[in-house]
């Protein structure tokens, strides 16, 4: 049994804990940040192929205690790194600290790179070269009060990069976060699903990406490939039966619309580069002005906040029209509207059922909840 962590968006953790849970994971301990689990290397394999909501999957490698940073040098040299990867591969170092009695966080990572580096010369005459642009392998580091845990990095390139998406516009919700939140709506793919600011197309092609059973991480490449040990014949074996699951519906109900046509222009290429070509029908379409595609669903939005004063004037405007949309127009839908602006409840004049908190990079952020009964909501505010 090997241990591991998975960095996740801030808010998600318990999502990600029952979501490695289901991949066979042991020993689960959420922590803020990411979740701790156990597991063989092939839980890891099947955690990068298939998990929505991790950042990474790290393995540890190491641990000790340390006062200084000739303690950590120590500590990352006495470690076998040449039987970890081969020497002629490039590396990278990263390191995070919480409350570490060290000065310099760019100078332990000097070190701690050239403790690997030593190593690997003393033992085998050949020392990684430094790639902090696209390295092979990725160290990471993590230092508390008195201990550091070492970790690779078996995934490579951040498992939100699912290998679809060609281009983003303005400040795009990215793909592990998008994917928590429809998570956390309770959306499953026989229910209809419409994102009216859909811009890039970020929750349309993660809700494809699950209506029709493919996993997240089924077009890119993962850095534990590189490592010593990989067993080919076992990640052939887990990409092969990801490939044989059944889509649980292949002709889901999803919508996007958007104010700006540059916007759906990127959704479509995005959707196109993803295999979802027409898959999910778009329009160009003002939020105020569209109808609920159906009795009943989800309405997920991540709409714009504002930065300066006028745009917040802006704002305080529109969210009551959007309130009213969702009064009027989508009775029997569950809406939830992704923001950092802690505003909005107030300004769209109705009463949430729910607030999670969600963090977008180290943005503080809510997913407010609003269930649309019928009348249901004026009479909550008027009696509230």
């Amino acid at each position: 049994m090997q241990r591991f962590f998975a960095p996740c968006p801030r808010g998600l953790e318990a999502v990600l804990a029952g979501e490695l849970a289901e991949l066979g994971a042991a020993d689960i301990v959420a922590a803020e940040g990411g979740v701790g689990f156990s597991g063989a290397m092939s839980v890891a394999y099947a955690a990068n192929l298939h998990s929505r909501i991790a950042s990474r999957v790290l393995w540890q490698v190491g641990s000790g205690h340390y006062r200084s940073e000739e303690d950590v040098y120590r500590g990352v040299n006495a470690l076998d790194w040449p039987q970890l990867f081969d020497g002629t591969l490039t590396i990278r170092v990263n390191v995070a600290a919480v409350r570490s009695p060290l000065n310099s966080l760019d100078f332990i990572t000097l070190r701690i790179k050239d403790a690997v580096c030593d190593k690997f010369r003393t033992q085998t005459g050949v020392r990684p070269s430094v790639d902090t642009a696209q390295p092979e392998v990725r160290i990471h580091a993590f230092l508390e009060t008195e201990r550091f845990t070492l970790y690779l990095d078996t995934s490579g390139e951040p498992l939100f990069k699912r290998g679809a998406r060609q281009m983003t516009g303005e400040a795009p919700l990215r793909e592990n976060l998008a994917a928590g939140i429809l998570k956390l709506s309770g959306w499953t793919p026989d229910l209809p699903l419409l994102d009216p600011m859909c811009g890039s197309g970020t929750f349309l092609i993660e809700a494809l990406q699950i209506a029709h059973g493919i996993a997240p991480g089924a077009k890119r490449d993962f850095a534990f490939e590189k490592l010593r040990g990989f067993d080919a014949t076992g990640w052939d074996r887990i990409k092969a039966q990801a490939e044989a699951q059944p889509a649980p519906n292949p002709t889901p109900a999803i919508f996007g619309s958007d104010l700006y046509g540059e916007s759906l222009k990127l959704a479509r290429v995005n959707l196109a580069a993803a295999g979802f070509a027409d898959a999910a029908p778009l329009k160009q379409a003002n939020i105020l002005e569209i109808s609920a595609p159906g009795a009943q669903g989800v309405l997920v939005a991540n709409p714009p906040y504002g930065v300066r004063l006028g745009e917040q004037d802006e704002l305080a405007a529109f969210y009551p029209q959007v309130g009213d949309v969702l009064k009027k127009k989508f009775a029997g839908w569950r809406a939830y509207v992704f923001t950092a602006d802690m505003r909005l409840p107030k300004l769209i004049g109705l009463s949430p059922s729910k607030r999670t908190p969600l963090y977008n990079g180290a943005l503080e952020c809510r997913l407010y909840e609003f269930k649309m009964v019928s009348g249901a909501m004026r009479r909550e505010k008027r009696e509230g």
